[in-house]
């Protein structure tokens, strides 16, 4: 496609990717900035476009995996590290606790309970809620990618169970 061409559609588009932005972030200023964002990364990867598929549907897959890389992003940036031995990276929920008393007490019973799990399937857990990626959780800790998610779903089916009376 032509660099002119390529560019029209791109602005032909703009109306509908401010509606999917918006979608996405529900915020007006947010949704603003993804679509400059994607539209200066559509625009840098023009050569990579092939002629035969759709642009549209190309342009709204740089639009998701840009806004899914931003929100993990801001997930992992509310994560500190742990200073203890094994520096894990920990979930720090700054923020949870002050919404009110019946979330702190919710939020107080969850860490009990997770606390209360063994170290095995409390420290995947705990990564996987900080953001981090089955992969890298196996990656870090040297486990199987198999054995990180039985580990992440037994934790939540026990976290469902001891906490089915809070719903």
């Amino acid at each position: 496609m032509k660099t002119m061409n390529f560019a029209q559609n791109l602005v032909n588009l703009q109306n509908e990717l401010l509606l999917f932005a918006y979608k996405l972030t529900a915020d007006h200023e947010e949704a603003n900035d993804l679509l400059q964002e994607t539209s200066l990364k559509v625009l840098d990867n023009e050569e990579k476009y092939m002629p035969d598929t759709n642009f549209k549907g190309w342009v709204y897959t740089i639009m998701r995996n840009i806004f899914i890389n931003n929100y993990r992003k801001s997930l992992r940036d509310q994560t500190y590290v742990d200073q203890t031995d094994n520096q894990f990276y920990l979930n720090q929920g700054a923020g949870l606790e002050a919404d009110s008393m019946e979330g702190a007490y919710d939020l107080k019973e969850m860490r009990r309970v997770v606390n209360a799990l063994p170290k095995d399937y409390r420290i995947p857990f705990a990564m996987y809620v900080s953001g981090f990626k089955y992969r890298e959780i196996a990656d870090k800790l040297g486990l199987p990618l198999g054995t990180v998610k039985s580990r992440i779903y037994f934790t939540r089916q026990r976290l469902q169970e001891e906490l089915k009376d809070f719903r």
